[in-house]
């Protein structure tokens, strides 16, 4: 997959992996404009100036072996009283893309190593996104839509940042879907 070569990408600066999540845009565009809703793998990433097709291509291999997979958000957390999110059940795949990037890209730890067990979550509302009643708001709101059920099929190599230049996608990997295991597809042959 190459690289688009886009004036854009050059302005950019910051990059990250994500996991877009849009079974749950109707909820989260009006507390975040700049990134669609999403699971984090790995920020921050590769400065975007270094973003080559070697770069996507070891992400590529980073991901082989990954499998779709679905989740179900249905709890609303909060990280001190700054920042709303969404937590992700079960959360495992999550933890298994964040750890296949970071075996490939050594270099490159969640939020620059400041959280050592990172918490896979969507964020909706943060301090830039308005005050603390407004993301109580926000809190309550997610409360009522949930459970939220969503499929994990893809996952996103995004450059940008929050002022000057939108995020954008520079790759997509497609995560295949699963294999069927032996054993279901004997017990699916002999159902009537």
């Amino acid at each position: 997959m190459p690289v688009p070569d886009a004036p854009w990408l050059r302005r950019a600066t910051k990059s990250a992996i994500i996991v877009p999540v849009p079974e749950t845009d109707h909820l989260v565009t009006r507390h975040r404009r700049t990134v669609p809703a999403h699971v984090t793998v790995l920020y921050p990433f590769v400065p975007p100036r270094q973003i080559d097709a070697g770069t996507v291509a070891d992400l590529e291999a980073a991901l082989i072996g990954i499998e779709a997979f679905d989740c179900a958000f249905s709890q609303v957390g909060w990280f001190g009283q700054e920042v709303v999110w969404l937590a992700p059940e079960p959360d495992d795949h999550f933890r298994a893309l964040t750890r296949a990037v970071c075996e490939r890209f050594p270099a490159h730890q969640p939020y620059g190593g400041e959280h050592p067990d990172t918490v896979p979550h969507l964020t909706v509302a943060d301090h830039r996104t308005g005050d603390a009643r407004a993301r109580r708001r926000a809190a309550a709101d997610l409360a009522a839509a949930l459970p939220i059920r969503a499929r994990i099929d893809c996952v996103r190599l995004v450059a940008g940042d929050d002022e000057h230049v939108p995020w954008r996608t520079v790759a997509e990997f497609e995560l295949p879907a699963p294999l069927q295991r032996p054993r279901e597809a004997a017990e699916d042959s002999f159902a009537v």
